[in-house]
């Protein structure tokens, strides 16, 4: 699973990444939060068909999910391009999990959202139940990534989930926490994954405009330009013979 991958430094990085290490051959399901993939907001075509390129399997989103107009056509055609699951059914489209059969094992992705200082949505936990009762009858093990602002909401998850799900990772804050572990009930649990992107910047953006932002208290064009990247994520490994998620491994490499 693969922290938020923010524009053009992001992508390129991510490439150089999967070459160096044969990422695509190391692994049998990769997951990646895109939704900051297109100059820092949003998703395009052109962006989910160059990550596709890349190697990843599954694309999740966010709150910037729908920053991109365009995305509104292709997510209904995609279905391994995610948006959360707990935003309202009957006026978003696209869908909110995706069964997949990798390995030998049906692994369920499903995408949930934060409320605690973000946008209304319905409650991801009880939508995470209503889920769960779907997912559990067709796959083997369901990851999570919830797209959440607070670490108290992030935490809640991975101990209601605990048991029930073979991981649960945080996304959207862009700082990598040292926290990975598996729970007593035997998910894999991370507070938040991290970015893919610029290092040394403001969330993977330039720091100029977001250090006005903050000192005159004045809007200021937030811009991505290159540099130094990184790579933020983690690798999950399940038992394909118990269906019982043994390992989890922070990963956060300059590139």
């Amino acid at each position: 699973m693969i922290g938020d991958i923010v524009g053009k430094p992001g992508r390129r990085c991510l490439q150089r990444f999967f070459a160096v290490h044969s990422i695509r051959d190391k692994y049998d399901l990769i997951i990646a939060n895109g939704e900051n993939a297109a100059g820092g907001a949003g998703l395009t075509a052109k962006v989910i068909a160059e990550l596709k390129e890349i190697g990843i399997d599954v694309i999740t989103g966010g709150n910037h999910s729908w920053d991109r107009r365009e995305i509104i056509e292709f997510i209904e055609k995609d279905h391994t391009v995610l948006r959360p699951a707990n935003l309202p059914p009957e006026t978003t489209p696209g869908n909110g999990s995706i069964v997949l059969e990798k390995a030998g094992l049906k692994i369920a992705v499903l995408n949930l959202i934060g409320r605690v200082f973000m946008e209304p949505s319905d409650c991801p936990f009880r939508v995470a139940d209503r889920e769960l009762q779907n997912l559990n009858k067709k796959a083997d093990t369901v990851l999570v990534d919830f797209h959440a602002e607070a670490t108290s909401e992030k935490q809640a998850m991975g101990w209601y989930l605990d048991g029930r799900v073979g991981a649960v990772v945080g996304t959207h804050s862009h700082v990598q926490t040292a926290d990975e572990r598996i729970l007593p009930g035997g998910t894999a649990y991370i507070t938040d994954v991290g970015m893919t992107g610029l290092k040394d910047s403001v969330l993977g953006v330039d720091r100029e405009g977001a250090l006005k932002r903050f000192l005159t208290g004045m809007p200021h064009r937030l811009t991505i330009t290159d540099g130094e990247t990184i790579i933020n994520a983690v690798e999950i490994e399940i038992n394909r013979g118990k269906e019982r998620t043994t390992h989890i491994n922070r990963i956060f490499e300059v590139s």
